[in-house]
């Protein structure tokens, strides 16, 4: 759920900075679901803003540090592989975890997302169809689709934006902010509301936030989320259903 050649981009061999970007994308998002066993913690919904933008980001990052025209390649089949299994594999714990929400679990919308970025990234007849292929599909599945067809097209806008650093950077900030738009918060927003206002200014600087860290050099020692780190959507969605039944 979450795996650059010059001086902007230095995440060519492993980069602290990109697995501190996954930490934070799994941690704002187990405090986010945290307001399902506590309904009282619903100001965590804030900070949850923040972990879709980063999971987009670290699939950003990923495709953009690989060779353009290597596109069908076995660690590409793999990425998209683990996506789509357990894509599969978290809709059970997910729907008994949120079994109001309406839409799927958040994984086909950034499976989506990958196939549309490696279009953009590779530039290949081939990528190309896939791409146009994935957006399609994510325009037809818009209602079910976690964050919708706008959701999907994240990760290419933010694979731009690493591309070329400047005002690039704000189109994943206004795509995020869209995904996160509702009538009652613009309502909100217009009328200077606190909540509101974080509500939209959140998902707006997480992805510059994101591309910033991205750029940093990493002083520090960061666990490396590796293929365990696709375990932790599904297993953190069973271990808070538990702890709900418990409380």
């Amino acid at each position: 759920m979450t795996a650059l050649v010059d001086r902007h981009l230095e995440v060519q061999c492993r980069n602290g900075t990109l697995d501190l970007v996954k930490w934070l994308a799994m941690l704002t998002m187990a405090l986010d679901h945290l307001r399902y066993v506590w309904p009282e913690l619903s100001g965590l919904f804030v900070p949850g803003r923040i972990a879709y933008p980063f999971f987009c980001l670290a699939i950003a990052a990923n495709v953009a540090r690989s060779n353009v025209g290597d596109l069908f390649t076995s660690q590409n089949a793999r990425y998209l592989g683990w996506l789509l299994v357990f894509a599969a594999l978290s809709e059970v714990p997910y729907r008994i975890y949120s079994d109001h929400s309406a839409s799927l679990n958040v994984l086909p919308t950034l499976a989506l997302g990958l196939v549309i970025a490696w279009g953009v990234h590779h530039r290949t007849l081939p990528g190309a169809v896939m791409a146009s292929a994935a957006a399609v599909l994510a325009y037809m599945l818009s209602a079910p689709l976690m964050y919708g067809f706008i959701g999907a097209l994240i990760p290419a806008a933010l694979l731009l934006a690493i591309k070329q650093p400047g005002w690039l950077w704000l189109l994943p900030a206004v795509l995020c902010v869209l995904i996160n738009s509702r009538s009652h918060l613009l309502t909100g927003v217009a009328e200077l509301q606190l909540y509101p206002l974080l509500l939209l200014t959140t998902p707006f600087a997480a992805p510059i936030l994101g591309l910033w860290l991205l750029r940093q050099q990493a002083n520090f020692s960061v666990w490396p989320v590796k293929r365990w780190g696709y375990l932790f959507y599904p297993g953190h969605l069973m271990a808070l259903h538990l702890l709900r039944a418990v409380v």
